[in-house]
């Protein structure tokens, strides 16, 4: 039964309820799986490196759980996703401050390096910060909706949809690949399609 906005947004706040518990880890491993990859990805993309990407995950989330017992969720005031977005770039600015205390103190000092390293690293406060959070968001939205489809499909039906859509082989190749007919190739493509699209709608409104 697929649910109305109404049962969505309540249950995101629901979720967001029963995370001013800190004992109750089912939720938090449930906000975890959710928003992970989206913070770790915004912040490589951003410019830090793996284990700086991986300390602002660990640090947003702990920002997140200290917030959770007075936050409220209002959508007429501002949305969850930019709310998060914000807990993910004050820790991103943590770590470039580290990241120069660091570069202060290193006796083998390289000018030339610091430059290059600081040309390829984006300002926390830059509407280009937004946008790549945007991206990211929507790429989680994607993916997320894909992992969530596949664990309720016939195995084959998604490999079929994979090599088709995804690694791009010809529909006849597909089908000879699998034993199957090019209809049902096609066919596979149309429901994969269609229930990643309808998971994708309901996790916008369960993650926004």
């Amino acid at each position: 039964m697929v649910k109305t906005a109404a049962e969505l947004t309540a249950t995101r706040t629901t979720l967001l309820q029963r995370l001013k518990n800190w004992q109750d880890q089912s939720s938090w491993q449930d906000f975890f799986d959710t928003y992970w990859k989206l913070i770790y990805g915004t912040a490589l993309k951003a410019g830090l490196n793996e284990t700086e990407a991986q300390d602002v995950v660990q640090e947003t989330l702990i920002s997140v759980a200290k917030h959770m017992p007075t936050f409220k969720y209002d959508r007429a005031i501002g949305s969850f996703k930019a709310w998060l977005l914000n807990m993910t770039r004050w820790r991103i600015t943590d770590q470039l401050r580290k990241r120069r205390r660091l570069a202060v103190y290193d006796s083998s000092d390289d000018t030339d390096a610091d430059t290059r390293m600081t040309g390829k690293m984006m300002d926390p406060v830059s509407e280009c910060l937004d946008a790549l959070w945007d991206a990211e968001w929507e790429k989680n939205l994607l993916d997320a909706a894909i992992d969530k489809v596949k664990r309720h499909l016939d195995p084959q039906k998604y490999q079929i949809f994979d090599f088709y859509v995804n690694k791009e082989w010809p529909p006849d190749e597909v089908a000879k690949a699998f034993g199957v007919s090019i209809g049902q190739v096609y066919l596979a493509k149309h429901r994969v399609t269609e229930m990643v699209t309808e998971e994708v709608k309901k996790l916008e409104m369960k993650m926004s």
